[in-house]
């Protein structure tokens, strides 16, 4: 993979991982399982309902579960393991892609009005290339929601990740949309109240730039 200039505005090895065997190894056994409870799964819905989320959508680093709480008309997830994307019950299509691996989307330019990305930031190795891919896959005016709590898998987990808080994670997501092509200003937020009993649900959304 070739270097990409942008990431020198992050420290060194922001991006490395504990664990830099393929993420096909990883995530090759199926987790049919949910990675936040039943409090921030109702948060995320909450949240695409707020935005609008209802048309074509990509769910980016998808899988058994998308936690919308009115299916759209048309979800395409993508993520990487074929046996939990098959089990989707809200998504239309389902494509296997490890965007680690190769960002690029195998999508055309301009074919959703949405992108949602729940709590799979926090992996991404070449966010900024994923987020300029996720730019061209909109259209002009779409939302691409990135939402994330505290829980994770320590060791796909990017160092910067790790090393900061809460609150620096939304920092951390809206450098991405600032630092990629084609967004408008981020919008960070978390979308449970501080004294919220159970996992914590935050969210950085942008909208993709009118040319």
């Amino acid at each position: 993979m070739g270097h990409d200039a942008r990431c020198d505005a992050f420290p060194a090895h922001f991006f490395a991982r504990q664990d830099e065997s393929p993420d096909s190894f990883f995530y090759a056994p199926p987790r049919l399982v949910t990675h936040i409870d039943d409090g921030a799964i109702a948060a995320v819905g909450d949240l695409y309902a707020e935005l609008g989320i209802t048309g074509e959508v990509l769910d980016l680093c998808s899988s058994w579960v998308s936690h919308f709480a009115a299916t759209p008309a048309r979800l395409v997830a993508l993520g990487m393991n074929h046996v939990e994307l098959a089990q989707n019950p809200q998504a239309a299509d389902w494509v296997v892609h490890d965007v680690n691996a190769d960002p690029a989307l195998p999508f055309t330019d301009a074919s959703f009005e949405a992108a949602v990305c729940c709590v799979s930031v926090d992996y991404l190795v070449r966010p900024l290339e994923v987020f300029d891919e996720v730019a061209r896959i909109l259209r002009p005016g779409g939302p691409f929601v990135c939402t994330f709590s505290n829980r994770l898998f320590p060791t796909k987990a990017i160092r910067g990740w790790l090393m900061t808080s809460d609150e620096e994670h939304l920092q951390i997501v809206s450098e991405y949309f600032r630092r990629s092509t084609g967004w408008d200003e981020p919008i960070a937020q978390r979308r449970t109240p501080p004294t919220h009993v159970g996992d914590p649900l935050f969210a950085v959304w942008a909208h993709r730039a009118h040319e």
